[in-house]
């Protein structure tokens, strides 16, 4: 595990104490928070981010920040303000793929939560989650059968993990598995942050006919800690943007196809 950056020696005494309840914090904190906690003004707390994230130490979210490559992600509530316009065409471009009465398996996510939105006008799916926000968003419309997996919800981010839910899981065979990621590059593929989420990705990936990773441009030349599976496992990457060519290339040697949601247009590799 990578430690994290220190901050610059010129750096003021504020922004130290603001990096350090971001670590008590996890690694994430909404700006009013520090604000309460450090007893300053939210603009004093707004004025010392700018400089720290010009340093290359925190990464400013619509009301939040976090550190720069934590090893943790940012709270839910916090990704979904996170290139939030992108995460909705991704959502619109995946929502097309899907046809109503398909059975579909989607997880934690910010992602993910966007595209359960997304899918709100379809009718009789068969909905597999762990995630409270996809169940909240499908539950009880359209003629929808929704199967939540069992166990404590997370409080970070609403999930479910662990031996019950993965059991649950297993009791189902879907058309697609919809999988975000928190990191995607050339070398490792695709990547997440939690070993739980990871192993609970690869059995969903395992009962399923079509596996459709989902990440923000933002994802593309990061690196997270624990690998999801090989990329051959999975067979589309829903993107906003072009990836750069290394990426395109590990997604051509995979024989991943590549659907950028701004064209709407998949190119086969």
């Amino acid at each position: 595990m990578s430690g994290i950056s220190q901050p610059p020696l010129h750096s003021n005494h504020r922004e130290r104490e603001i990096l350090e309840e971001l670590r008590l914090a996890g690694g994430a904190s909404r700006i009013q928070f520090l604000a309460e906690r450090l007893g300053v003004s939210e603009e004093t707390i707004r004025r010392n981010i700018r400089s720290l994230e010009t340093n290359g130490l925190v990464t400013k979210v619509h009301g939040g920040v976090h550190l720069k490559d934590s090893m943790n992600e940012p709270p839910l509530h916090l990704r979904m303000n996170e290139n939030a316009e992108a995460k909705r065409m991704i959502a619109a471009a995946v929502a097309a793929m899907i046809e109503d009465g398909d059975a579909l398996f989607l997880d934690v996510g910010s992602t993910t939560a966007f595209i359960a939105v997304a899918l709100q006008k379809h009718q009789n799916l068969f909905v597999v989650t762990n995630a409270i926000a996809v169940a909240h968003a499908l539950a009880t419309r359209n003629g929808n059968r929704v199967f939540f997996a069992g166990g404590e919800l997370r409080g970070h981010d609403g999930g479910t993990f662990g031996m019950e839910a993965a059991n649950f899981l297993r009791r189902f065979n879907v058309r697609h598995a919809i999988l975000s990621v928190g990191a995607i590059n050339a070398a490792s593929g695709f990547m997440l942050h939690d070993l739980e989420e990871a192993e609970y990705s690869r059995e969903a990936a395992s009962r399923a006919e079509n596996r459709i990773v989902v990440a923000d441009s933002a994802k593309f030349g990061r690196s997270a800690p624990i690998v999801l599976s090989e990329p051959a496992t999975y067979d589309v990457l829903v993107t906003d943007d072009t990836p750069p060519a290394d990426i395109r290339a590990m997604l051509e040697r995979n024989e991943i196809e590549l659907v950028i949601a701004n064209r709407q247009r998949g190119e086969r590799r």
